[in-house]
């Protein structure tokens, strides 16, 4: 199996999905060119769906216990077991993917609050959050933040 990595651009989106549709072209076995299909898809739905950010390796932590209940910069008050986040710069309401890269686990949040800034990507999830990347009890983990969509209005799931 082939593996590529590229840096990531305002057209590297495309670049991406144009390496991996080659690659598996270029693979020549029939199983081979089976295996990199599901690749290629998921970048493709990838790029339908991004946004104008673009994907960034940075760490997650999660909010203190200290914070339930408390308002967040969006407004809302702080629930543990909704799907949120707080990132620096981040749109509000921008729903982003966070990916353990190590168990490969992700999760789906919307941004809801902001954090300090700092010299590197940093995102502050919920409890729930934390739970489902496998983050909960370890304090920070070398995560893969995805900005999806912006704005949308709703919550995701």
């Amino acid at each position: 199996m082939f593996e590529f990595q590229a840096t990531h651009t305002r057209h590297g989106k495309c670049l991406i999905v144009a390496m991996a549709i080659a690659l598996a072209a270029v693979a020549g076995a029939p199983h081979a060119a089976r295996a990199e299909a599901p690749l290629v898809d998921q970048l493709e739905d990838l790029v339908l769906k991004g946004s104008s950010q673009e994907p960034a390796e940075g760490f997650a932590s999660y909010y203190a216990s200290r914070f339930v209940g408390k308002r967040t910069t969006s407004g809302q008050r702080y629930n543990p077991e909704k799907m949120t986040a707080a990132h620096s710069s981040l749109p509000l309401g921008t729903i982003v993917r966070v990916v353990n890269p190590a168990t490969k686990q992700e999760v789906h949040v919307t941004i809801t609050d902001r954090c300090a800034k700092t010299a590197f990507h940093f995102i502050d999830l919920s409890r729930a959050a934390a739970k489902k990347i496998g983050l909960w009890g370890k304090g920070k983990i070398k995560v893969v933040i995805i900005p999806i969509l912006e704005d949308t209005g709703k919550e995701p799931a």
